[in-house]
């Protein structure tokens, strides 16, 4: 159990558990449109014993009982995603009657039993006739993503207590396109910088779609790191400058100050690579937010490497306690993320929508208990420090799909037998529970 209390937060304070779609849906059938994640996981090499999400945890079919289990935990809000080929099978043009109905089931279920629905349009799994068209890498994807946005405004709008446009634009965009590392896994610099920029541009977009529907309540989620230098060399932290640039500044600034960081823009390497004109698009990527969302799991410990082409910068390795993932475990870096943003960018209210960690375990995980209990207390002193933390959500509430780690990772609250999709809590989720449900 968590040494903490929910009285500590303070009573408007939002707990919630978190899923995306890809990693827990299934259900690929009922006029679901290919993503570009069924096409990178079944090219070889990709994913980890090449498994994909056809069936993930099945919660297509077992949302009932899923949404049971959040209720049962004591937690306000559900953090979800849409699946954008789901609702419209080739991206833009006809609707999937069966998506929307499942969508409309999945909202009204959540209200039901008292959850708050914190909705994400889009969670990395972009309709394959998309990518056939250039996906991130064309400019006309701001168009498709505010298209689909309307979509979601005009169907489910009046249900959602908060929206974010898109989940971690650098996974979307730099994972993706530079180090090839998720889908579509190009390795490739223009490719790069143009989703760096598109990814933006779509998110402003999108949000000016949705509040044309009326849609409330509007923000983006950004995975952040807490960037460090491996030593205190001149070098060293000269190489951090463009790894917190790379990793953090470049949504934070492009998002909330309507610029990009001049250690890229001004880096003959990158900077050629950009759309032409990308300047005359900084209204629109910083259109004002309600909330932004915060996904913190580690730090980036940065070093000069001076012998490598392109960014002359390389990962150090550190000497903390990792996870299963190898990412170190770091609570007060999550403190200084959120007085950072709070302090040099900010003051809408922040919600720490992602933290949690991989961990092998049956039943009993009590290493996550012990990284939850330290990171919610991050929260706390972030908090004491000024920050406007709103709420915090764990991810994730099920064993899941772990992208290109397939399902050998398991970040859930729940335990899921994949071969029989039986759930069963785990210690973490019975500490959550234990929390929650104790109002002193």
């Amino acid at each position: 159990m968590f040494s903490i209390s929910r009285s500590d937060f303070g009573p408007d304070f939002t707990f919630g558990a978190a899923t995306a779609a890809y990693q827990i849906e299934g259900g690929q059938t009922d006029g679901r449109g290919p993503s570009i994640w069924d096409s990178f996981s079944a090219t070889p090499g990709n994913v980890q014993n090449g498994d994909t999400g056809r069936d993930a945890c099945d919660h297509y079919n077992r949302w009932p009982a899923d949404l049971d289990l959040i209720r049962d935990g004591g937690f306000d809000a559900y953090r979800f995603s849409f699946a954008w080929p789901r609702l419209i099978p080739e991206g833009t043009g006809a609707i999937n009657q069966a998506g929307l109905d499942f969508y409309d089931r999945l909202i009204d279920g959540m209200l039901a039993r008292g959850i708050k629905p914190y909705a994400t349009l889009y969670h990395w799994d972009l309709p394959s006739a998309l990518q056939d068209k250039g996906g991130w890498m064309n400019r006309d994807i701001a168009f498709w993503l505010g298209d689909y946005a309307s979509l979601i405004g005009q169907k489910f709008g009046d249900r959602l207590h908060a929206t974010a446009t898109i989940n971690e634009p650098w996974c979307v965009a730099f994972l993706s396109h530079f180090l090839g590392i998720h889908a579509p896994g190009y390795r490739d610099i223009r490719a790069a910088a143009r989703a760096m920029h598109h990814v933006l541009l779509a998110h402003g977009t999108a949000i000016d779609a949705l509040r044309a529907e009326g849609v409330k309540n509007l923000g983006i989620v950004l995975n952040l790191e807490k960037s460090e230098p491996a030593t205190q060399s001149p070098e060293d932290v000269a190489a951090t400058d463009i790894g917190d640039a790379l990793f953090n500044r470049w949504y934070l600034d492009g998002v909330l100050k309507g610029e990009y960081p001049e250690a890229l823009t001004g880096n003959d390497f990158f900077a050629q690579h950009l759309p032409a004109g990308y300047e005359k698009d900084m209204d629109v990527v910083s259109r004002p937010l309600d909330w932004l969302g915060i996904n913190y799991y580690t730090r980036g410990l940065y070093k000069s490497a001076p012998e490598q082409l392109g960014f002359p910068i390389a990962q150090a390795k550190g000497d903390l306690e990792t996870t299963e993932m190898g990412w170190e475990i770091y609570p007060q870096g999550l403190t200084d993320l959120l007085v950072r943003v709070s302090n040099d960018y900010t003051k809408i209210p922040l919600y720490v929508t992602e933290n949690g960690m991989a961990e092998v375990e049956g039943d009993s995980d009590p290493r996550r208990v012990d990284y939850y209990e330290a990171h919610l207390k991050a929260v706390l002193n972030a908090r004491a420090a000024g920050a406007d933390v709103r709420g915090y959500f764990a991810w994730s509430l099920l064993d899941n799909y772990e992208w290109a780690e397939g399902y050998n990772k398991r970040f859930g609250l729940v335990h899921v037998d994949y071969a029989t999709q039986a759930r069963t809590p785990k210690a973490s989720f019975r500490a959550f529970q234990g929390l929650l449900h104790n109002t002193k």
